[in-house]
């Protein structure tokens, strides 16, 4: 017990030591130890590393998990050592809510089939989503984290030390420049009046006294510059493993990017195959039996226009046998046109292909060996290839 309270009082006289070294630094009332500058580059470089690692670490998250109640949920997961649990993407609730929306509506109808081709489309964008996720939590956002949980810690906790270590030198510095100044007093000659056989005694032993407590304060900053020389290249080579950090975390932004290039590509592809489907499959727009909906009146042809994607170009769609196709030379059949209402705005990839507006009506005819997803269509004097996902046959 004596020794606990011999130990409680040494840390608590330091503590105070430290806490009016600081106060008086702050009040420039006291001398500070600077560090080089290139250890100040050192701190500042890993303070911004920090930072910005922090902000990138909070942006990526809510990139992965845009719902901050389920990142709150997946952090306590964490922090309880617990098995996060599986969650259901968006893409995938909403192929659930099409699928069950076709199975009432009529899977056999154009827009319970187009339905099903949909969520079979989002299903699939749900399971490249929850990849993408899951593989740049664990190549992107782990080893962020891994560093702010791991090696910051580590370098805060040996600058505080640091910081302490440096507060006892300038403390002691203080101490030793207090004492040779008491000492140089004691030891000056008194005045000739009052000079006494007393006075003398004292002032030999004030001087002898305050000689002991400046070998005593020389002997503490050695210690003191020891132990901080010690602590200062413990804090620098740390510091200096920032470098390391960067490599690392280089490797992992590669690493993210690659993951999300081949989640996009997926996306691209599976949105593709989508949009095939789509322009083959009868009923969708083209070629239905049923009178097509009129568009609500709340809705502008240039809102319309502005929703559909714009889709690929003719010359990829095209048959070989059409790219040598000359418009002026095609005459429209005796029989066979029909007339069609523009749905979106279609701006033309090349000369061949007619530009449309929404909510037009043009001529639209087909011609032998053609493309089922191209017609020829004619306004006015113009003649060009139209897609047939952008129609709506009227007649």
């Amino acid at each position: 017990m004596d020794f606990n309270m011999k130990k409680l009082a040494s840390d608590a006289g330091i503590f105070f030591t430290r806490a009016v070294q600081f106060t008086e630094e702050k009040f420039g009332q006291a001398e500070k130890t600077e560090l080089d500058a290139h250890f100040e580059n050192l701190l500042a470089r890993a303070d911004s590393t920090k930072n910005w690692t922090e902000k990138i670490l909070r942006q990526t998250e809510v990139l992965l998990q845009p719902n901050p109640s389920a990142r709150v949920e997946e952090f306590l997961y964490e922090k309880l050592d617990r098995k996060v649990p599986s969650r259901v993407t968006n893409g995938e609730l909403l192929a659930q809510y099409m699928a069950e929306a076709a199975s009432e509506l009529g899977p056999t109808t154009p827009y319970g089939k187009t339905l099903i081709k949909v969520a079979e489309a989002e299903k699939r964008l749900g399971a490249a989503e929850r990849e993408f996720i899951h593989t740049a939590s664990i190549n992107f956002l782990t080893p962020l984290r891994n560093f702010l949980e791991g090696d910051w810690k580590t370098i805060s906790k040996e600058r505080r030390l640091l910081q302490n270590r440096r507060l006892d030198l300038d403390a002691c510095k203080a101490r030793l420049k207090k004492a040779k100044a008491a000492e140089a007093k004691a030891t000056t000659v008194p005045d000739f009046q009052e000079t006494r056989p007393r006075n003398y005694i004292l002032s030999a032993s004030a001087s002898a006294l305050w000689n002991d407590e400046v070998d005593k304060a020389e002997q503490e900053l050695r210690v003191a510059q020891t132990e901080f020389d010690r602590q200062a290249e413990v804090t620098r080579l740390l510091l200096e493993g920032i470098s390391s950090t960067h490599v690392n975390h280089l490797r992992c932004l590669h690493e993210f990017v690659e993951s999300q290039t081949t989640y996009y590509a997926q996306c691209y592809r599976h949105m593709l195959d989508l949009q095939k489907q789509l322009g083959r499959f009868p009923g969708t727009f083209v070629g239905t039996t049923e009178p097509a909906s009129p568009p609500l009146s709340s809705t502008s042809p240039t809102t319309a226009a502005a929703t559909m994607p714009v889709g690929p170009s003719v010359a990829g769609l095209a048959p070989p046998g059409e790219a040598a196709l000359r418009l002026e030379e095609v005459s429209p059949p005796a029989s066979g046109t029909r007339k069609a209402r523009v749905l979106y705005d279609y701006e033309a990839a090349d000369s061949s292909e007619l530009a449309l507006l929404a909510d037009e009506l043009i001529t639209v005819y087909s011609l032998p060996g053609m493309d089922p997803d191209w017609l020829i269509g004619e306004r006015g004097n113009k003649k060009g290839k139209v897609p047939v996902t952008y129609l709506e046959l009227l007649s």
